[in-house]
């Protein structure tokens, strides 16, 4: 396992792979793999998943809920990361509702705390496609998150992190088994990713892997074993988890 950075143009891509993390000055090792024939995995493995609740204002009215004034911050276990055509484990004898939630997720580069709106663009390493997986039943007998999106499996993350680009005002769009279930712009969020990448490290240290994911529009909705959810952002790609049965 390593490390790559993907080029070469459509059809024609290929993986470079690099020594050590991508982190500061890359380094090439010199072994280039068509991308057809390498398996990608989780583009990061962070310490944490800091993820932010109805940041969409559609979607915090499709589940009856207030939008709130400030970013609501929630945690998820670096276990729940899992990579580009990976598995979500569906834990059919402890929930009946699993949910799909395609967002936007932020990469931390650098070690930072306090960090001010303007210099936030400076500890970006880049974005990916994630999916905030959720059992909705447990969420709501549970009056918080915690056990809801901890499961393992529930953070879908890939298919690998793009670094240079403007995640202002992206289309996403979520499918399942092929039908548009989600479609929104990163334009909608309420706290935009400047604000929220403030906010959280106003609270604690993020550190080079952490991922920060931004919310969901509106569409969410079930998952049944057996399905094929893809999330898509613009500029990006698209990540596709098949649901399986824990059982």
């Amino acid at each position: 396992m390593s490390f790559g950075v993907v080029e070469g143009g459509p059809g024609e891509e290929f993986v470079s792979t690099i020594s050590g993390h991508p982190f500061g000055d890359v380094q090439f090792t010199g072994e280039r793999f068509p991308l057809t024939q390498v398996k990608l995995l989780a583009p990061m493995l962070p310490s944490k998943v800091v993820a932010i609740g109805r940041n969409y204002a559609e979607h915090a009215r499709e589940l009856g809920n207030e939008v709130p004034d400030e970013p609501l911050i929630f945690m998820k276990p670096s276990t729940t990361v899992i990579g580009q055509h990976e598995p979500i484990v569906y834990p059919t004898s402890l929930s009946h509702r699993v949910d799909h939630e395609g967002e936007l997720a932020v990469v931390i580069g650098r070690l930072c705390r306090e960090v001010p709106v303007e210099r936030v663009k400076d500890v970006i390493f880049g974005y990916t496609c994630a999916n905030d997986v959720t059992a909705r039943d447990l969420q709501k007998k549970d009056v918080q998150f915690t056990r809801a999106k901890s499961f393992d499996t529930f953070c879908p993350l890939g298919p690998w992190i793009q670094t240079d680009l403007d995640a202002s005002d992206l289309a996403l769009t979520t499918t399942v088994n092929g039908d548009v279930r989600q479609s929104g712009r990163t334009s909608q969020l309420i706290h935009d990713i400047p604000t929220l990448v403030a906010y959280v490290t106003a609270v604690m240290t993020l550190i080079p892997g952490d991922v920060i994911l931004t919310g969901t529009p509106a569409g969410v909705g079930p998952l049944e074993v057996g399905d094929e959810v893809s999330v898509g952002i613009e500029g990006i790609g698209t990540l596709t988890n098949k649901v399986v049965s824990r059982d």
